[in-house]
């Protein structure tokens, strides 16, 4: 299986990077996972709309042919690892290939959200983009582990 995260910015701290890493070669060999980096749009001189477009279009182009997009928004689903875990069970079981996006500092478009195939929230909180990526891979490494009755998770 195929999981895909775009993530609108770079030059992300050490850290971002080495937590990023270390979950994502726990994945196994049954999971590909895959991390992109979306070039923030320059903030000078334009609008927050104007830089949202510019990011959506980014953001389109690097979604993988054939997959389905996850958007990741304040007001969209609040999941539990249970749940997140029976989403990649059916992701799995349809050959369905996930690409999760993590906006920018200003957001997704209304576009980009309304074709979504899911809205999701990963906390009532706002968090800083590093951790967000920290958190979204985490919590796929952890659903993976629940599926495969791994100890990683307990209950």
């Amino acid at each position: 299986m195929n999981i895909t995260v775009l993530a609108v910015g770079s030059k992300m701290p050490a850290w971002v990077d080495t937590a990023v890493g270390e979950y994502a070669k726990r994945f196994g060999r049954d999971i590909k996972f895959t991390l992109k980096e979306i070039k923030p749009e320059k903030r000078g001189g334009i609008s927050a709309e104007q830089g949202i477009a510019a990011e959506e279009a980014r953001i389109r182009a690097a979604v993988p042919a054939g997959a389905s997009l996850i958007v990741l928004d304040e007001r969209g689903r609040n999941v539990t690892s249970h749940d997140l875990a029976q989403h990649l069970k059916n992701w799995q079981q349809h050959g369905t290939h996930p690409c999760l996006v993590i906006g920018g500092a200003d957001g997704t478009s209304d576009a980009l959200k309304q074709d979504a195939a899911l809205l999701l929230r990963l906390s009532d909180l706002t968090l800083p983009h590093g951790m967000v990526r920290v958190l979204l891979t985490e919590q796929l490494y952890r659903a993976v582990s629940i599926l495969n009755h791994h100890p990683y998770h307990r209950e």
